[in-house]
């Protein structure tokens, strides 16, 4: 006999993340009965999932009730399952405060214009706001180990914890750029989170971090105007030539 809970739990647990448009996932989280059943269930067994309406993916995690029991039954209290060192604990806070916290900044402010603008018009259509990676420019290495080198134990640590983040989900690496991994944007609690990352001692590097991607980027763009010129020069002084 067919069990759709339990075959997407086991789902959950085996592929470790899945799609929210994904058909299965799409049902339970939109259908009150379903999700009651899976919290219910998961509970069963120390789980919980891990979702928010502005993530991309799902995922299940150890039940609130249970992190004493698995996490702090060691002699250190060990902050995942996972085997991260220290230093890739903080790479990962770093990148999700790079990456996830704009991102959700964005999402927030668009449903909130949104809602405004549909306040205006009485049958105005409901938009989906967007929850892709596409809304944060990725991060560029070489800028990272520049901003963090000297506090995650330099280039080679952090060459050492990206590889381990991207193994895990959590990041995306693409030509020397980082991306938002499936697993980012469910790593932390947003609402528990981003205000002791913007009003902590985080929230200075994370604002020199942002700045000196912008300036790279300003000055990408610059250079490539100047490139842009130097053609359009030379063509002219071609086209100039075979006239004469």
């Amino acid at each position: 006999m067919s069990d759709p809970t339990a075959t997407l739990i086991a789902r959950l647990l085996a592929e470790r993340w899945l799609p929210r448009d994904d058909h299965a996932v799409r049902q339970v989280l939109v259908d009150a009965e379903l999700r009651d059943e899976l919290d219910r269930r998961l509970a069963g067994a120390g789980l919980r999932l891990l979702e928010h309406p502005f993530a991309a993916h799902v995922a299940v995690g150890v039940a609130r009730s249970q992190e004493n029991d698995v996490f702090g039954s060691a002699r250190a209290w060990a902050a995942s399952n996972l085997q991260l060192d220290r230093d890739a604990l903080a790479l990962l806070v770093v990148l999700w405060s790079l990456l996830v916290l704009p991102k959700r900044q964005r999402q927030i402010a668009r449903q909130e214009s949104e809602r405004q603008q549909d306040q205006e018009q009485m049958f105005a259509e409901l938009k989906p706001v967007p929850v892709g990676q596409d809304m944060v420019e990725p991060i560029n290495e070489r800028t990272l180990i520049a901003d963090f080198g000297d506090k995650l134990g330099g280039k080679f640590r952090i060459n050492l914890s990206l590889g381990a983040l991207q193994r895990h989900g959590f990041i995306v690496r693409r030509k020397e750029r980082i991306a938002e991994g499936p697993l980012l944007d469910l790593a932390f609690d947003y609402e528990r989170i981003a205000s002791r990352v913007m009003d902590g001692a985080l929230s200075f590097v994370v604002e020199q971090a942002r700045a000196t991607q912008a300036a790279n980027a300003d000055r990408i763009d610059d250079d490539a105007y100047d490139a842009y010129d130097a053609i359009d020069e030379n063509e002219t002084t071609e086209e100039a030539q075979a006239d004469v």
